[in-house]
């Protein structure tokens, strides 16, 4: 199980087609963002150079570390034209930092692709893991990745 990964920084391989060149911002960032509720548009991801998104990815979840991460990203998109990356409301208690109960979409998900999901299997995944699924599944998100996800976080 994925329980080794690193949830700060570990990118998957269904994100490889844009890893490199980071033109959509990763999951492990997008959880991060999620963490200290801040609004990342992709078009200050954008405007981002190469070795900020870099170092955005390599950032530490620990508290402290996320709070000196909202400082520096509203620092960096105050002078963007798209304006400075919005407050939003820290996430807590979300479905995917409860180890303990898989949320019923995921589960769907799964058995709507044959794929059989245990709680074990569940509790077993690194938050980043949960994460990816949770995002994966939601209405309108585009699902082409959400096969390529469950394999590779149930490999």
């Amino acid at each position: 199980m994925g329980s080794h990964h690193n949830s700060a920084s570990h990118c998957f391989a269904f994100e490889q087609d844009f890893i490199g060149n980071w033109r959509c911002i990763p999951l492990c960032v997008r959880r991060k963002l999620d963490l200290i509720g801040l609004k990342l548009k992709l078009n200050h991801w954008l405007a981002l150079s190469q070795a900020q998104r870099q170092e955005l990815v390599d950032w530490p979840d620990a508290s402290d570390a996320l709070e000196q991460l909202r400082e520096h990203l509203r620092c960096c998109t105050s002078g963007m034209p798209e304006g400075m990356a919005k407050d939003l409301l820290p996430i807590v208690d979300a479905a995917w930092q409860q180890a303990d109960r898989c949320p019923a979409e995921v589960l769907t998900a799964a058995a709507t692709r044959g794929v059989g999901l245990t709680p074990a299997q569940w509790s077993g995944m690194s938050e980043l893991e949960r994460f990816a699924l949770c995002k994966l599944v939601r209405p309108g998100h585009d699902h082409h990745n959400l096969e390529a996800a469950f394999s590779e976080v149930l490999a």
